[in-house]
């Protein structure tokens, strides 16, 4: 991916800077730019959507009564645990909110594992298969891009306003907006909707801006390791320093970073349970 950037080798500082960058249909101008489609934020995506299905389908079109198989056991065990979270927080049915949560879980996992993926490796293979350069610029982590985040958010905030009004009703629903959590006096309505409306921007913006900022932070260490290995060479004044530091430090932050990918996958959805809940509950 390097030699795409141009004649010269990038630098350290420019290598991770070309590392952080999305393939996208538009140059970025302003903070908010509807014009900007991160392609590989989509496809990638979409790819761990679809291996989603397959996990969880495969194992429920062939389960047996009998002494199940080993992906089925780790399916039905993993399911048990989403259930027994998703009972302890959800106040009614649960038909589709316990397998939202399971799919959640898996696919968010998904998305995140990618990171352990060499981050050199994706832009190559992609070259390689075209038999030309590679792309310019490529980034293999869905949850490392705010706006794949965000939109998982947003899609999250969706089911948190149609629970409030299926489970309170329209009148219901807008009668806690302007009388919590204050009171029902008119003279604190705006102040209860302004509040409730802070509150409902707050955990969306929050709920992707944590998944975001840890995926971001644990891409970063992976390139910040991956240069080490850059000082090591063959050569009279080879350095053993770097490559020790390359695999020693890569290896324990992948190991560690098996417990990140599936502790924020888990509390992405744990908060999400816990978001839709609060819609069920009445102030």
């Amino acid at each position: 991916m390097a030699a795409s950037e141009g004649t010269h080798a990038l630098d350290p500082s420019e290598y991770i800077a070309h590392h952080l960058q999305n393939l996208s249909t538009h140059t970025q101008t302003s903070i908010f730019d509807i014009h900007v489609w991160n392609l590989d934020t989509l496809f990638w995506s979409i790819v761990c959507g679809v291996l989603t299905i397959v996990i969880l389908g495969l194992p429920a079109r062939h389960a047996t009564s009998g002494v199940p198989g080993r992906l089925q056991c780790a399916i039905e065990m993993l399911v048990e645990m989403v259930e027994d979270q998703s009972k302890s927080m959800i106040h009614g049915s649960r038909r589709f909110i316990a397998p939202l949560a399971l799919t959640v879980f898996v696919w968010v996992a998904l998305m995140n594992s990618l990171d352990f993926i060499p981050v050199d490796l994706p832009g190559r293979m992609i070259g390689w298969l075209s038999l030309e350069h590679a792309l310019p610029y490529h980034r293999i982590v869905p949850t490392a891009d705010l706006n794949g985040t965000i939109g998982i958010a947003l899609g999250v905030f969706v089911l948190i306003i149609y629970y409030n009004f299926k489970i309170k009703g329209a009148s219901g629903f807008v009668h806690e907006l302007l009388s919590a959590p204050f009171g029902t006096h008119p003279l604190l309505w705006i102040p209860n909707l302004a509040l409730n409306i802070i509150e409902f921007v707050a955990k969306t913006i929050s709920l992707g801006m944590r998944l975001f900022g840890n995926m971001y932070a644990g891409e970063l260490l992976f390139l910040l390791i991956a240069l080490l290995g850059s000082i090591w060479h063959f050569g009279a004044d080879a350095s053993i320093l770097g490559f020790i530091g390359h695999v020693v430090a890569g290896t324990v932050w992948a190991i560690f970073h098996i417990l990140i990918v599936l502790l924020q996958a888990f509390i992405f959805m744990i908060l999400t349970l816990v978001y839709i809940g609060q819609a069920h509950d009445a102030h």
